[in-house]
């Protein structure tokens, strides 16, 4: 029966089988008390969100890693569902597929990643770490937190704002060692010129476009935190945060620097991801030395409760 379930909840997702429409019982109480609408088509179908969390988590880390990782992790995704789900008129909590932002892989997807004869297993994996943690989730003064995440940080993971207080600077010696974790890109000056002009100006603004003939002179770090994140650069005239140049230039984290290369620039950039939270690549280095996934969460997320519903 538990071979089942990744074959009967792709169904549910993918709404057909050798052509006819899969419709579930949209009344239904599911299992959990939580459902996901899948509004992916012209009719929408229901699957419990205890069902939907193994694709979610295939999408967000290696199967491989040790099983106390993903335990972890399939609390951050089981808080950050929950986070965004209302209570209908019958009582039952959900959340359309939609408005969740979450990259999902079906099973298709996930042999090509894994190979079928891997499948199985890394599937298997995945739903005992589900299983493992039903029903478990973070909070913060009894609301669920915003359970952030990255693959590595550039060394040290970054101390949140206001609005996220539980999230603190966190030494992660294991991210160096971690595979892409050094990205190096070369860019021309007039393709660095042209994509920093893209970054649009605020409310409309019209802004001056960057010039090649002033680079790499005119690139300068106004902001940088301990962790080595850029939050703010100067380009000629123009400021810009260090996410918006992160994602016009597709760097993999905004802890980057530029240097001259040949007749161009290169960015050297560390860490996977925004360095926030729950360090992925650590927590695997601490799960072989025998830390818990409880162990793991509350190293990351200060003072949070872990709760279980």
């Amino acid at each position: 029966m538990g071979l089942m379930v990744p074959y009967l909840t792709t169904l549910a997702w993918t709404g057909t089988i050798h052509g006819e429409e899969i419709r579930l019982e949209q009344s239904r109480t599911p299992s959990s008390g939580r459902r996901i609408l899948l509004d992916r088509g012209k009719s929408g179908v229901y699957v419990d969100a205890e069902e939907y969390l193994p694709g979610v988590l295939a999408g967000q880390i290696p199967a491989d890693f040790e099983m106390e990782v993903l335990k972890a992790q399939a609390v951050i995704a089981r808080t950050y569902i929950y986070k965004q789900m209302e209570k209908n008129e019958d009582g039952i909590w959900q959340v359309p597929e939609s408005a969740l932002d979450l990259d999902v892989l079906e099973m298709p997807q996930m042999k090509k990643m894994w190979g079928n004869e891997a499948f199985l297993e890394d599937y298997g994996r995945l739903e005992e770490a589900v299983q493992a943690t039903s029903g478990q989730v973070l909070k913060w003064q009894e609301a669920y937190i915003d359970p952030m995440f990255c693959r590595a940080s550039a060394g040290m993971t970054r101390q949140g704002d206001e609005n996220h207080p539980y999230l603190h600077p966190v030494d992660c010696p294991g991210d160096l060692e971690a595979e892409g974790y050094l990205q190096l890109v070369n860019f021309s000056k007039g393709e660095f010129a042209d994509r920093l002009s893209q970054i649009p100006g605020g409310d409309g603004e019209t802004v001056p476009a960057v010039e090649a003939g002033q680079l790499p002179d005119s690139i300068q770090i106004v902001e940088r935190e301990e962790g080595g994140y850029v939050t703010s650069l100067q380009v000629g005239e123009r400021i810009f945060t260090g996410e918006e140049v992160q994602y016009a230039l597709g760097l993999q984290s905004n802890a980057f620097s530029f240097v001259p290369f040949e007749d161009g620039i290169r960015a050297e950039t560390k860490g996977i991801g925004h360095g926030y939270g729950f360090s992925q690549t650590e927590a695997n280095r601490m799960a072989e030395e025998g830390w818990t996934a409880e162990d793991l969460l509350l190293h990351f997320y200060k003072n949070v409760q872990l709760t279980a519903e």
